[in-house]
């Protein structure tokens, strides 16, 4: 008999075969775990303290997917897109801008579209169309030009019988002008000249006709009165609030034929046609109680036939006439 002995393998070939052994055995243990059945759970109600969970990182670059394969380590990339950004060249959106801003401020001021006519002019029945136009100056003018409170002003320093003045202006080209006129009460004459005076003491210059003013003769210039603190554009007014009253209420007693004046010393008056002068000072206050005292002393001299040559009832409490020989108190012959 032979004896047949195994022949001995060399270091490689061990390696090799010990290699084989090991690669079969982690393929076998990665079968079994793929098809390892999966085990029942039971939850039960058991109080658990809450679980806070990571914050989660939005990698939005690259995410990681495990997936339970037969090759262990293998990663899926989520694939990336990158748009395109538009990069504005600031300089150039600037220019375009200002050439836009520049072609509309040409066009508004040079379009006739936007070139004002005229100004339509509303309350005005003694000032003409015509002489606010000149002082206006917006004829022909952009609209975009006109300053409102410029041109009521302008036509106020202009023109003083206006009370008010107010501007309007509307696209395309409309200007509304309204205006309130003075109304005049008194018509004052002084050396060789007159002038009309409303309400508030304004005197401005007269225009056509007008009825119902009170004549006042001036003797002198009357102290002027108070400008308005409300009213910057108000011109300063020729006579006091308290002596334009005055002449109203003492213009009724006037006789027929005479005319009122005005003295320095003893205030407003009138030559009686009977031949006398009489003077009521100029407080408007107890104007109606110096009439009625007056009235009552001039029919006192009159039923006893006396003409005086002065009455004087400045002062409503003492009264006095002066009769052509000596000065006589009242009550007294």
């Amino acid at each position: 008999m032979s004896d047949k002995r195994p022949i001995p393998l060399s270091r490689a070939e061990l390696v090799r075969q010990r290699r084989a052994q090991r690669t079969l055995k982690e393929m076998e243990q990665t079968t079994k775990r793929a098809l390892k059945p999966i085990a029942p759970v039971t939850s039960r109600a058991v109080p658990t303290r809450p679980i806070i969970k990571p914050k989660r990182v939005d990698d939005t670059r690259t995410r990681r997917f495990n997936i339970a394969l037969g090759l262990p380590e293998i990663h899926f990339h989520k694939p990336s897109f990158t748009m395109p950004r538009f990069r504005a060249n600031w300089r150039f959106v600037s220019f375009v801008m200002a050439l836009l801003l520049g072609t509309s401020i040409y066009f508004a001021l040079t379009l006739p579209y936007f070139h004002v006519p005229s100004a339509t002019i509303l309350g005005n029945t003694r000032l003409t169309r015509e002489e606010m136009d000149i002082v206006l100056g917006v004829t022909g003018q952009s609209i975009f030009t006109v300053k409102p409170d410029e041109v009521a002003t302008r036509l106020r320093m202009n023109y003083p019988e206006l009370a008010s003045v107010k501007v309007e202006v509307y696209l395309p080209n409309h200007v509304y002008v309204t205006v309130t006129e003075r109304q005049p009460v008194i018509l004052w004459q002084q050396d060789a000249g007159y002038t009309w005076i409303d309400s508030t003491g304004v005197a401005f210059r007269p225009r056509g006709a007008s009825n119902g003013l009170v004549s006042v003769i001036g003797l002198t210039t009357p102290p002027a009165g108070v400008a308005l603190l409300d009213d910057p554009y108000s011109p300063l007014p020729f006579m006091e609030r308290d002596l334009v009253d005055a002449v109203l209420v003492l213009s009724p007693s006037v006789p027929a034929g005479s005319t009122m004046i005005f003295d320095p010393t003893f205030g407003l008056g009138w030559n009686d046609p009977r031949g006398w002068q009489a003077f009521f000072g100029t407080s408007a206050k107890d104007m109606a109680l110096k009439v009625r005292v007056y009235q009552s002393l001039v029919d006192s001299l009159v039923s006893r036939n006396q003409v005086p040559e002065f009455i004087s009832v400045v002062y409503p409490d003492a009264p006095f006439y002066r009769m052509k020989e000596a000065t006589v108190e009242d009550g007294q012959e």
